[in-house]
């Protein structure tokens, strides 16, 4: 871990390569696991907003959670803000074509319907955030999940580090102040022999 901000970075976000491929994976970050996408408390009222404007892309099955379980439910003791899910599997903000998943809200941001890009923790994946309790420090760590085995090969192929590939939601998240001190970073490190023997 490199301390950048008062943020405790993985060297995974270094070390790592990835780049989203989804002709291959189909979107199945939107589909598999047990639990929805992380929220943010601020987030709570954008997604709550966000429902009649990507109602027209969704489901009727979707729309019925959504209706049934809200914008956004809580799980487990620790009440963790998450997405809603479509009987335990689909983001209820899925939506499917030719086979593969999307988000919603993202189309209706392109289009130029919303603000709202999509949740913070959807744009940063594979990057999780993990706060410290009774501490203002975050952890920034690369989260390994077997259905981006294709997004990791398609990343050697471009030599593309997981930060650069997530470039675009940290700033959004962190700034580009951030950003470019972990690129910054980087470079000291590519020079660094831990660095050399990873390649």
């Amino acid at each position: 871990m490199i301390a950048i901000q008062g943020k405790l970075v993985s060297l995974d976000l270094f070390e790592e390569e990835f780049a989203c491929n989804l002709v291959a994976c189909k979107g199945a970050c939107c589909v598999e696991g047990d639990a929805g996408a992380p929220l943010k408390e601020s987030e709570k009222k954008l997604m709550e907003e966000a429902v009649p404007v990507v109602a027209e892309y969704l489901s009727d099955r979707a729309k019925r959670s959504i209706e049934k379980q809200g914008a956004w439910v809580e799980r487990g003791r620790t009440k963790q803000l998450e997405t809603p899910l479509v009987r335990g599997k689909e983001c209820a903000f899925a939506y499917f074509k030719n086979g593969t998943a999307f988000c919603s809200i993202e189309k209706a941001w392109m289009e130029g319907k919303t603000d709202f890009r999509k949740p913070v923790s959807c744009h940063l994946y594979p990057l999780r955030v993990s706060n410290f309790p009774g501490s203002e420090t975050v952890a920034l760590n690369y989260d390994r999940w077997d259905i981006c085995s294709p997004a990791c090969e398609n990343g050697k192929e471009k030599g593309l580090p997981v930060f650069r590939f997530l470039k675009t939601p940290i700033i959004r998240e962190f700034g580009q102040e951030f950003y470019d001190e972990l690129e910054l970073v980087y470079r000291e490190w590519k020079k660094s022999p831990t660095s050399s023997s990873k390649g």
